[in-house]
């Protein structure tokens, strides 16, 4: 099997979203296992000051299904809280993953 015909099998769907000076892709992916899962991209257009040139920069997350109930509260909750300015109830974890999780994630950034 070729290149091409991997990557039409792997993705399954694709859009993208253009929003002023940035493009956003969503697509669905299949794991080899035949698990689907989202990947969402951010690309905007930035000029090089040192080269005179534009070019894009990109980020991307992995969305796996487990996590999409999660994600899609947290997204609700944050533009629930932007449209109203009140804040929305916390998911009943986010308490205790506060307490016991903050130590380990703030660890993976200290240099």
């Amino acid at each position: 099997m070729d290149f091409n015909n991997q990557r039409q099998k792997e993705e399954l769907y694709s859009q993208a979203v253009k929003a002023g000076k940035r493009r956003y892709y969503f697509d669905v992916k299949e794991t080899k296992g035949g698990d689907q899962f989202i990947t969402i991209a951010e690309s905007r257009k930035v000029f090089n000051n040192a080269t005179g040139n534009f070019s894009f920069e990109k980020s991307k997350i992995f969305l796996y299904k487990e996590d999409f109930a999660k994600f899609q509260k947290g997204l609700a909750n944050a533009l629930e809280f932007i449209e109203t300015g009140v804040m929305p109830e916390r998911m009943e974890e986010d308490a205790f993953n506060e307490e016991h999780d903050s130590d380990d994630f703030d660890s993976m950034f200290d240099n």
